[in-house]
């Protein structure tokens, strides 16, 4: 009896080393692959593909960006030292300028790439290199925030023109240098806000610290990320109340009820914010969707996860309301405020192509929603980079 123990413990043991457990953050790759910030080469190179073929609907969401401000070539950045942004981005000193030329710069990125027109590499180039030329703080009550959504789309764009554009960034160094020292460190450290805060900068802070090559901030980055996932989307499998985020001190039911938006039953895919609004919870779903797939390409393969599970029940639960469902009194006491935003692309792609699991709310709203454009704020043009992409 006692052998067959031992034997079992050792079983377990050798399983345990071969395998990543499913509660372990992900450790930074040995090597990072570029460009590795939420889109791969591959699936730059499958989405380039189809466009050039005139498949759709990558080539209607090519044109959808093609015909955006964002794909201007006669765009002028507009930097400034301090971006000040209060709550709700009032004042508004700097806030929308950053994200939009953020968003400019990985437009001008994918359309270099999918057009190979040097115009558009020397235009994200221009859009960055005015910003780390400038830029030194954020500042007031969003300064978290708006960083964690510029600071998502400044490194996607970096990656694609560092890592495929055959000119010249002489101003490289410069530009990590600036989200090395003005961006990562008001991210880094996390928010005790609401969880799309805090999911937002995970995402930006797993971006930079990619093409930064920065294993240290991946790391912990990672580990905050996987925290807030789990208190973000809820999975019967938690037990009677969500997980929390321990420096929160949620230690009642009654406190964790108020922070769910005075939501007290709980049941898979429920968000910590889906009786605030939808829009914010698609922040935070984008957001986890990001980093899961940053982590893919980086070699560890979070879908696998709880963090897939809760983004997949997340996405289903939400779809079927946005779709139109109509709520109970037991869901935010029967009044829910859709719009979900352009954010479900990717988690598709992952979970029910790649995957195969079933998805048909998401899937009917990723089709009726493409092709999906940007939130203006940190998405942009999914279905043309993730839609249906196998890579």
């Amino acid at each position: 009896m006692r052998r067959t123990a031992l034997l079992a413990a050792s079983a377990a043991l050798v399983a345990g080393a071969l395998a990543w457990p499913a509660d372990a953050a992900p450790s930074a790759p040995a090597a990072f692959a570029h460009p590795g910030v939420t889109v791969s080469k591959s699936q730059l190179d499958f989405s380039r593909s189809k466009v050039n073929a005139g498949a759709q609907p990558w080539k209607g969401a090519f044109d959808q960006m093609m015909a955006s401000t964002y794909a201007d070539l006669n765009r002028t950045p507009r930097p400034r030292a301090v971006v000040e942004c209060g709550s709700y981005s009032n004042p508004n000193l700097g806030c929308t300028d950053e994200r939009e030329d953020a968003i400019a710069a990985y437009t001008h990125a994918l359309a270099w790439y999918i057009t190979r027109d040097e115009r558009h590499a020397r235009k994200a180039i221009e859009l960055m290199d005015a910003w780390s030329a400038v830029i030194r703080d954020h500042t007031n009550s969003n300064a978290p925030l708006q960083t964690g959504w510029a600071g998502s789309s400044w490194p996607r764009a970096a990656e694609i023109i560092k890592y495929t554009y055959t000119g010249t960034w002489a101003n490289s160094g410069r530009f990590a240098t600036m989200l090395r020292t003005v961006y990562l460190p008001e991210i880094i450290n996390g928010s005790n806000s609401n969880g799309n805060w805090e999911l937002s900068m995970m995402e930006a802070a797993v971006g930079i610290s990619v093409f930064l090559e920065d294993k240290a901030s991946y790391d912990k980055a990672m580990a905050t990320f996987r925290t807030r996932t789990a208190a973000y989307v809820y999975l019967e499998s938690d037990g009677a109340l969500p997980k929390t985020v321990p420096s929160q001190n949620l230690n009642t039911r009654e406190k964790v009820v108020k922070y769910w938006q005075g939501q007290s039953t709980f049941v898979n895919g429920l968000s910590q914010e889906t009786c605030r609004d939808f829009t914010h919870t698609g922040y935070g779903l984008s957001a986890i969707s990001h980093v899961a797939e940053t982590s893919r390409i980086q070699g560890q393969d979070l879908y696998g996860t709880d963090v897939g599970e809760r983004l997949r029940h997340g996405l289903g639960f939400h779809a079927k309301y946005q779709l139109g469902a109509g709520a109970g009194s037991w869901l935010c006491g029967g009044s829910l405020k859709p719009g979900l935003g352009p954010i479900t692309e990717v988690g598709h792609n992952a979970l029910a192509n790649r995957l195969g699991h079933a998805m048909t709310n998401t899937a009917t709203l990723t089709q009726r929603d493409r092709p999906a454009g940007s939130n203006n704020l940190f998405a942009a043009w999914e279905t043309l980079t993730h839609g249906d992409n196998p890579a």
